[in-house]
Parts: structure tokens; sequence; C-alpha cells
């Protein structure tokens, strides 16, 4: 059966359970149980390489001990023993010695929840996933679809939308920053994962020759991220992808640390990231950053931290809407710091609905290197496929179409210089930006001047013209109704 067919099977018994409210939680019941499967299969993969190997989970609690055996526990029994001693034994797990992998699973397990109330429910579930194999690559490779779909269902469940970033963009992302084996790379929003699977995807592919560079690059991948869910998403995630010990990624809010206490040792080679945008972070948090930077808005804070965190000659690439470019005030000083402290070479514009249907705001990719200041930024405006007017969930965006984006590129080494203005690429020197005070949002001089039929954006604007007409008519009857009651006096 495939795995997807197996997943979809598991959120219909799921549904029969009066515990499980939703799909947000569905998905975090789901996935704390896919974790220690996942985590039992490629611990059979290790103890056959490893002599001496100890798992990091006590014996009673490890899933081959009382969740493989389909005849095992259930009902009541199955219950009591996830909620009395599963849980609360992982949740209190302590490091031995340098072995932080009790610390990794203990942290996967702080903020998960077991919301199931039937325990007969709860073995239909576990048999259901003792069906797969994680050891075996074509169910791994299959669980990564399958996993991309979990993260599309639970933005549907609501308030997710900043947790996934199209795999297109990731994979462009990372594909033009090139991470090399021994580089540092850190996503400090890193939701669930998706720019550091594709880094090791990416590395293993180009660099990884032998055994001690699948080491060396293990070592490679830092991430945070404050959510619960998303983190355990996260870990999960990097274990699939062959992470032992995904301790580099850790459940924390990136930006609660305050600016100085990121030292030349938190400095990294490559940023890759697309920051939670539109959202507002609890008062105080601005009071970890410099005067100057002082901002309650998440994307705001986090470009400033990602110029603040790379090494001189570091490189990033990262997603920042509309907004970011031609905002003033607070966003003015970031960019002036980000053209005087690192070379702004790029920015890909993407067209409406990349993120649909979860979000309209246009999105751009900025791409830049810590160490020198911008002499110039060349944009690219990427175009729809042909015969699309918009992405939509059955019409992604694919990686395919940067390729034209890929070809142009050039090498930075030579700074660029194969690079061509084209119908899609212009430049603009700096002088241009900083006499426009900073503002980054560049139109495309080659682009047509076209009337806007887009039926959505037509209908917001009748819509905010009624709103406003609306307006002035309760003023004229506020005005009327002042005139009036000044007569009867």
């Amino acid at each position: 059966m495939a795995i997807s067919t197996t997943i979809k099977s598991i959120q219909d018994i799921m549904r029969t359970d009066v515990g499980v409210d939703g799909d947000a939680q569905r998905i975090g019941q789901l996935v704390w149980m896919l974790f220690l499967k996942i985590y039992d299969d490629r611990e059979q993969e290790w103890e056959l390489l490893e002599d001496n190997y100890v798992s990091p989970i006590p014996e009673r609690l490890r899933w081959r001990n009382w969740a493989a055996d389909p005849e095992g526990m259930t009902g009541d029994e199955l219950k009591k023993f996830v909620d009395d001693e599963l849980f609360p034994g992982l949740q209190s797990l302590e490091a031995r010695g340098e072995d932080l992998r009790p610390l990794v699973i203990r942290g996967v397990f702080e903020d998960a929840y077991n919301y199931m109330k039937s325990g007969q429910l709860m073995r239909q579930v576990i048999n259901k996933l003792q069906e797969m194999d994680f050891n075996v690559s074509s169910e791994r490779h299959e669980l990564g679809d399958v996993y991309e779909q979990i993260l599309k269902d639970l933005q549907s469940a609501g308030n997710a939308g900043e947790f996934y970033t199209p795999r297109a963009v990731t994979e462009f992302i990372v594909n033009r920053v090139d991470p090399k084996l021994e580089e540092q790379v850190m996503d400090p929003a890193c939701g669930t994962g998706g720019f550091l699977t594709n880094t090791i995807e990416h590395k293993r592919e180009h660099y990884v020759d032998t055994p001690q560079d699948w080491e060396t690059l293990q070592g490679t991948i830092r991430g945070i991220e404050k959510k619960p869910l998303p983190h355990l998403l996260a870990s999960t995630n990097l274990i699939l992808h062959g992470i032992e010990v995904p301790s580099q990624i850790r459940h924390d809010n990136t930006l609660a640390r305050p600016w100085t206490d990121w030292g030349p040792r938190d400095r990294v080679d490559a940023i890759v990231a697309n920051p939670p945008f539109g959202g507002m972070e609890e008062a105080g948090i601005e009071t970890n950053f410099p005067q100057a930077f002082r901002t309650r808005e998440t994307a705001d804070l986090f470009m400033a931290l990602f110029i603040h965190l790379l090494k001189d000659g570091g490189r990033a690439g990262v997603v920042l809407p509309d907004g970011f470019l031609f905002g003033e005030g607070i966003k003015t000083r970031i960019k002036e710091k980000l053209l005087t402290e690192c070379d702004l070479h790029t920015i890909v514009r993407l067209p409406n609905g990349v993120f649909n249907p979860y979000t309209n705001i246009k999105t751009n990719l900025l791409f830049f290197t810590k160490g020198r200041p911008t002499k110039e930024v060349w944009y690219y405006e990427h175009p729809y496929p042909e015969g699309y007017k918009n992405y939509s969930k059955t019409k992604p965006m694919r990686f395919a179409e940067f390729e034209r984006e890929i070809a142009w590129w050039g090498t930075e080494a030579d700074g660029f210089q194969a690079r061509e203005e084209t119908e899609y690429a212009w430049r603009v020197p700096v002088e241009e930006i900083q006499a426009d005070n900073y503002n980054l949002d560049r139109k495309n001089p080659y682009a047509e001047e076209e009337a806007d039929h887009d039926p959505e954006e037509l209908l917001a604007k009748y819509e905010r013209q009624q709103a406003e007409i609306q307006e002035l008519r309760d003023q004229l009857k506020d005005i009327l109704g002042d005139a009036l009651g000044e007569q009867q006096q």
C-alpha cells in the first residue's frame, strides 16, 4: 500500500476519536508517532553499522517494545502506558555525558501531546504505521512527498502559513547560495526544516564522496524554531534525511536572544531562510536589538540579525515581501546597513500567487554576500510559465521554471560579468537607490504597462472604493445630523 494511502487511512481513524479536534491536532498526533517509528527504523540501521550502539531511549519506551507487535497492548492499557509512562519518560530524558541524543528526544516531546482518547483506535493507527519501513529508500523518499502534503494540510488548518515555503523556492535559493561541504548553514526561523533538508540534499549530491564527508555534513546544519509543532516536524524531517542527532535544531525564539550575545563563534557561512512576515513580536523582544533597529515586526528583526550573523564572505538567500523593499523608517535603516555591509547583488522578483492559496502577498528573493558594499543591484523578474495567469494548489511553482535565472546568473567570483540586461533582467546603481531613500522597489523598465485585469485585484479595489464611499456617507450623515440638531435648538 502506498504511504500516502496509509497516512490518509490513519487520518480517517483519528477523525473518529473524540479527543482529536481538527487538522492541527490530527497532524500533531500523527507526527510524534511518526517520529518514534522513524527513529526506531533508523536505529535498526545504526545497530548494524555500530558495534556498541546504545539507544538514547529506555528499553521499555522504544517503539519496538510497546508498539511493533500488532497483537500488543491496546485499549485502556495502551492509553495508560502512553499517558503515564511514555510521555513522562521521554520528557524527562537527560544527556549522558557527551551524548546529546536524549536531549534531542526530550526537546521533541516537551511540547507534544497525546490527543487520542481511545486506546483501541490508537492501536489501529500504530498498526498502520508499523506497515511502513523507513529503511527502504523508496519508502523514505515517498514519505518526503507525503511530508510535504502533511505540511500543506497543516496550512489549511489555519494559522500555519509561515511553516511552509514552496519546495521550488527553497531548492532554488539553496542551489544559488551553493553551501560547500564544511560550511556552516543556518536557518534562524527554520519552520519544518525545508531549507535545511534541501541543504543536506545539495551537499550530499555535490560534495559528499566518503563516509567522513557525510560525518562532516552532519555537523554543519543549524536551525532554530519557536513553535512546537514545526520544531517537531523539523526534527523528524532531519532524521528522515539521515541526520542521526539533529541537536542543532533548537526549540527557541531566535529573536529573544540579545544581539550582543551572538559572538564570533555563532557566525555562519550561509543563511537560507524565509522569516515569518506580517507577524509582530511580543512587547520587549525589540529591546534585544540596537536602538536603530528596534521594531516589533518579525521579518525586519530577522533581516537585521541575518546581516549580523554572517561571517565576512558569508552568503545569504532569503524570502521577503514587497513591503520590505519600499518600506521606510526602521526598514530604511536596515536596508542602509544591508547595502553598506553586504553586496546585495541580486533580487529575484516573484509573481503573484507563489504562496497561494495561503497568502497573496508578493515576495522577493534577496541574495547578498557580507564583507563588501553594494555597487549595483541586479533585478530579475520571474515570469509565469506559458499559459499560467497564476499559481494554485493544482498548479504550483516548479524548480524547472528557474532554469532561465540559473542560465543567466553567472559567477560571483568575477562580479557576475556574464550577466546581461534582458526583458526580465535589469540593474540599478547603488547611488540611485541611496538617493531614493533606500527604496529597493524597482519596476522592470522593459515591461509594458498593462491594465490590471486580475479579478481578485479588481474586486479588492472595488471593495476599497465601496468602503470609502460608505465612510463619506457616514460623515455626511453625521454632519447633517449635527446641523439639524442645531436648528432644532
